[in-house]
């Protein structure tokens, strides 16, 4: 009997193994990870809807942006916190935005700097119409070196996409 027991528990073993389980997003998907990641829900893919982003780390900084008037508080999981959570392995990634932008950035920047994928500006959903849903924010006020051209470009707002390369 103990032979049977274990020949239909087998295979149900890595099932029962949720360790690693994003879950599934219950609201509108609104990110997409894709690449070299190991923990995935649909498929190849991770998908998190805003729930599933707003139960990671939260991190928050005070900024101003080359695009915004004055300084606004920020919130919203942090890019290495995430990419570790999906178990990614890479050394850039490559982002796509609702409105066709694209950018490619060195993962470095997310172990140097507190590069935040933000949710919120001033406690509230950022509006896609104000950068939002999701923006991957350097916080440029901290840093003199994050005033450059070429993390200008890599602070790409509207963000539907990333694949880790």
């Amino acid at each position: 009997m103990g032979w049977v027991v274990l020949m239909f528990s087998a295979p149900l073993a890595g099932i029962a193994d949720t360790g690693d389980d994003l879950g599934m997003p219950s609201g509108p998907v609104i990110l997409t990870v894709s690449g070299n990641i190991k923990h995935t829900n649909v498929g190849s893919e991770a998908q998190f809807d805003r729930e599933m982003l707003e139960a990671l780390p939260q991190h928050s900084f005070e900024t101003s942006t080359p695009w915004t008037e004055g300084s606004s508080h920020y919130r919203g999981p942090l890019m290495r916190d995430l990419l570790t959570r999906l178990g990614a392995q890479s050394d850039s990634v490559h982002v796509a935005a609702l409105n066709g932008y694209e950018a490619e950035i060195p993962v470095s920047d997310f172990e140097q700097y507190d590069v935040m994928l933000a949710l919120q500006k001033d406690q509230k959903a950022i509006p896609i119409r104000e950068y939002g849903p999701l923006w991957v924010l350097y916080p440029f006020d901290h840093d003199e070196a994050l005033l450059s051209e070429k993390i200008r470009f890599r602070a790409v707002w509207q963000v539907m996409h990333i694949d880790v390369r």
